[in-house]
């Protein structure tokens, strides 16, 4: 579990440092929420890139999920198109993206290696909102297309950079 872990480190790292060079980082924060199949508690973290092209971000994430005896360590590379509405700061957007989901069992049996690696597609709903100090507050539904959890309700903040 710990080389998993430090590969996606190691992963986000490099994208991250990649991405940077070409766009410009937007915001970073926290996300936090629940999922189902199998139900978690899930925390992590995003950034927002771009635009990348009008109305369009690239949003990569890394998030962590606990409990119903299995931990998911998931990367999402996700791109999201936003919304403006008229006489509203609120900006919906949908989405869709590519998941690596690192994915180990808990079993009794110390023995046995219950642990894979999923891909998956991803699609979401949400809306952010501008806060008075210039971050974001937004909220999302996600859901997994594939053997990875198949939805995730997310709120979270991101911090203007």
């Amino acid at each position: 579990m710990f080389k998993r872990m430090l590969l996606i480190g190691a992963l986000g790292a490099v994208l991250t440092g990649q991405a940077h060079a070409q766009a410009v980082v937007g915001g970073m924060g926290p996300r936090v929420g629940f999922s189902m199949d199998p139900d978690q508690i899930v925390f992590g973290g995003q950034l927002i890139i771009g635009e990348i092209a009008p109305q369009l971000t690239f949003d990569p994430s890394l998030e962590f999920g606990f409990g119903d005896n299995v931990t998911v360590i998931a990367a999402n590379f996700d791109l999201h198109y936003h919304f403006a509405v008229q006489n509203s700061a609120w900006r919906p957007y949908v989405g869709g993206g590519l998941g690596l989901n690192f994915i180990e069992v808990d079993t009794n049996n110390s023995f046995v290696d219950n642990s894979n690696t999923e891909v998956g597609g991803n699609f979401m709903i949400g809306a952010g909102v501008p806060t008075q100090s210039g971050n974001r507050f937004f909220g999302e539904l996600k859901f997994g297309l594939g053997d990875i959890p198949t939805l995730k309700m997310l709120v979270g903040w991101n911090f203007k950079i």
